[in-house]
């Protein structure tokens, strides 16, 4: 009823679907998914995803966060764990942990953290090791 499986209409693809935590809301646990976040409410807990994360100006994490990129406009309040690129605009407040593959940090914002950066390089170079006998 809802897909033509001749076109792919009515499907979606894994990593796709765009999830909205809208401001007022507020989620206590944990949430697992493949698609990308926009948040403007409140998680307490922890999110983890394969995908994008966009944290609006009123939205807030007190937890832990693992994704592929985000970009903070909110607070975070605890570890977050981004594998490629994370921005910081300037209303943006983070207190916690952080490990980055990349870190953008826009005047204004409040970064209260540990950071560790993890290059894609270093493990190019360790796995063109294992290949190697001596």
């Amino acid at each position: 009823m809802f897909s033509d499986k001749k076109s792919g209409k009515g499907t979606m693809e894994s990593g796709k679907s765009q999830n909205r935590i809208g401001q007022g809301t507020v989620i206590e646990g944990d949430i697992k998914s493949t698609g990308g976040f926009r948040i403007d409410g409140t998680i307490i807990g922890s999110l983890e995803t394969t995908a994008k994360v966009v944290i609006g100006k009123e939205g807030k994490i007190d937890g832990s966060m693992h994704c592929q990129n985000a970009d903070v406009e909110g607070t975070i309040k605890g570890k977050l764990v981004v594998d490629n690129l994370l921005t910081l605009k300037a209303t943006a407040r983070i207190d916690g942990e952080v490990t980055t593959g990349k870190l953008a940090v826009e005047p204004g914002a409040e970064f209260n953290a540990t950071c560790s950066m993890q290059s894609g390089v270093k493990n190019i170079n360790d796995s063109s090791k294992k290949g190697k006998t001596a």
